[in-house]
């Protein structure tokens, strides 16, 4: 089964919602006089965004904890859902139970990887799979307990969940595993959970990026190896290098500018000379 991912429901609307909660720091009118002027049209859709993107710069992120959405994901392995689950605050995980469901005949749904096909051992991994499965029917036949049968699957077996997110962990959880270094599973379901997002509400995905994006933290925090070694690297500065730059200054070690460089910004130089100044 591909990787699944659907949006069941979300915040009844996420940008009126958002900006209520900002706005209700930032008045002195009470939450419900905020709504009337929303629905008398007093405050338009535009100023509602200009007011969020503002506030979102100043890195007050309270308030997002109040847009919600709610997804379907399934087809997904369990060595992804490892991973899922260790993020924990503002999201709220079901998932597929192996004690109380039993896989029929021993076949269980599995994710092969590309790499694995692309070195020719899917077929070897396969059979792997399927001789568990038949020693995991024969456990069942014996009346061995499918919480205990189930030791038998491998983390390539498929399950599903059903979760709640806020806006504020969606984001974290972009932040990491929108990166080229994000394990290739958990960045496909990332992507697809943006671009459901994106499908209700694009105002908001386009916050939805990795952290050097620059609608997050702009710049690239892994190790500098990581990042030369990132297809998307270039694109983005390395905290290494921003920090070098801030020390030099700090230090007084950045050119200082002369007379002749004033009488660039001024306009007072020749242009053969602005030539030779850049």
């Amino acid at each position: 089964m591909p990787i699944q991912v659907k949006l069941l429901d979300h915040s009844h609307d996420p940008i009126r919602s958002l900006y209520v909660a900002y706005r209700t720091a930032y008045s002195a009118l009470t939450p419900t006089e905020i709504v009337e002027r929303i629905e008398e049209e007093r405050i338009t859709r535009p100023q509602m965004l200009e007011f969020i993107e503002k506030r979102l710069e100043t890195g007050h992120s309270s308030p997002l904890e109040q847009v919600w959405f709610e997804f379907a994901i399934s087809g997904v392995s369990r060595a992804f859902s490892h991973q899922f689950v260790r993020h924990r605050i503002g999201i709220s995980f079901e998932q597929q139970s192996q004690r109380y469901v039993a896989f029929k005949r021993g076949e269980f749904p599995h994710t092969v990887p590309e790499t694995v096909r692309k070195k020719g051992l899917a077929d070897k991994m396969e059979q792997a799979f399927a001789d568990l499965g038949r020693l995991y029917q024969e456990m069942l036949d014996a009346g061995v307990p499918a919480e205990d049968a189930r030791f038998l699957i491998p983390s390539a077996a498929q399950t599903n969940f059903k979760i709640t997110v806020n806006l504020q962990s969606l984001l974290h959880i972009c932040d990491l595993r929108l990166c080229t270094r994000a394990q290739w599973e958990f960045r496909k379901v990332a992507s697809l959970m943006r671009a459901e997002v994106n499908r209700v509400c694009p105002e908001l995905a386009r916050y939805l990026q990795p952290k050097c994006g620059e609608r997050r933290l702009g710049y690239c925090d892994e190790t500098y190896e990581d990042w030369q070694k990132c297809p998307i690297g270039r694109k983005r500065p390395h905290k290494r290098d921003l920090f070098a730059l801030y020390d030099s200054y700090r230090k007084g070690e950045l050119a200082p500018l002369g007379d002749d460089d004033y009488r660039v910004i001024e306009g007072k130089a020749e242009v053969g000379e602005r030539e030779e100044a850049y």
